[in-house]
């Protein structure tokens, strides 16, 4: 069975930070996945935010938090994390990890396997 599990969210002001954790479990090993974090606000299309990739770890960002923010794996614990700094109110939304997912010329596609969110808030 394929479980991706995200923690982490919470509410902060503007300018802060927060850390999202996927941990995963089952058939998916963060090590040799494709894992990425996407985030859908009320109203608006889900967006592929970050993902992490490869033996030797290749990432992708998304324009809009490069810069800002930083994905990245424990093989030990297979969770991948999301390191969200200098948050603003349009990175607000529900995150998402999902596993399986690719890059190609209209930016990063969602995978397979998707875990059930975690709720970002940022007011201003």
């Amino acid at each position: 069975q394929v479980r991706l599990v995200e923690s982490g969210g919470g509410s902060v002001q503007a300018g802060g930070s927060l850390t999202l954790s996927c941990a995963a479990s089952g058939l998916i090993n963060v090590s040799t996945k494709a894992m990425g974090w996407f985030r859908q606000a009320p109203g608006k299309e889900r967006e592929g935010v970050a993902a992490i990739y490869g033996g030797r770890i290749i990432t992708y960002y998304t324009d809009s938090v490069k810069g800002r923010f930083t994905i990245s794996r424990d093989n030990a614990k297979n969770t991948v994390y999301l390191q969200m700094n200098s948050l603003k109110p349009e990175d607000a939304g529900m995150y998402y990890c999902t596993a399986d997912c690719w890059v190609n010329g209209a930016g990063l596609q969602g995978g397979n396997y998707w875990g059930q969110g975690t709720q970002v808030t940022v007011s201003s």
